[in-house]
């Protein structure tokens, strides 16, 4: 295989190929911890119209008037729909709530 450089790229003839190179690529992603309408929607795979009318969550008022809405507030909210990820108090609750006879 030869390499040619093309616009600061490496295109690689192909052919035989007999080793696979590798590369190891360290990215720092700095996520948004708020969002607005639009992009809270999208985070939790709603139509604005959709989120505005099921999300609980309130927005944060900035000084200048902007609404934010917290990641960290919307991922409470989505993951209150998962089964199973109850602490153990609210399973104890549920449990004692069932009347159980013997058979």
């Amino acid at each position: 295989m030869t390499p040619r450089h093309h616009l600061g790229t490496v295109s690689i003839r192909v052919g035989k190929v007999r080793a696979m190179h590798a590369a190891v690529l360290h990215l720092t992603i700095v996520s948004k911890r708020m969002l607005t309408v639009q992009e809270a929607a999208q985070h939790c795979r709603r139509s604005v119209k959709r989120f505005e009318i099921e999300c609980p969550v309130a927005a944060v008022i900035f000084p200048n008037g902007d609404r934010r809405f917290d990641v960290h507030d919307l991922d409470k909210w989505l993951d209150s729909f998962k089964r199973g990820d109850d602490d153990a108090d609210a399973i104890v609750t549920r449990l004692g709530n069932h009347n159980y006879r013997a058979s």
